[in-house]
């Protein structure tokens, strides 16, 4: 019996150790964002007549107070509201517990 040696397999070996790893590349980047979610819990009102409400809201920029007090005042300001005061900033593990005190303003903008 005589061993052969097939180049093709060689080839085909790396190509299937490249796709793992980039496989395993992509799977590590995507971890991170979603880690990343960030959110903000706000106090807001409108005049006339005077409504107030607390809300929870998903950020789309930085997750910090400073970036959430330009985001949420933009984005309820398109809805009529006036941004009173942004209460904190947060991550998912925290997000369920200040929904009921939202009620309909919980991820509403």
């Amino acid at each position: 019996m005589t061993h052969r040696y097939f180049p093709h397999r060689k080839a085909a070996s790396r190509l299937a150790l490249l796709a793992g790893a980039a496989w395993l590349g992509l799977s590590l980047t995507a971890a991170p964002a979603r880690a990343a979610e960030c959110y903000a819990d706000y106090k807001a009102k409108q005049e006339s007549p005077l409504k107030l409400h607390y809300g929870v809201m998903a950020l789309r920029g930085a997750c910090s107070k400073e970036s959430a007090t330009q985001e949420v005042a933009a984005r309820l300001g398109q809805n009529g509201w006036t941004l009173l005061t942004i209460l904190s900033v947060f991550d998912a593990t925290d997000l369920e517990k200040r929904k009921a005190n939202a009620g309909p303003y919980y991820l509403r903008f």
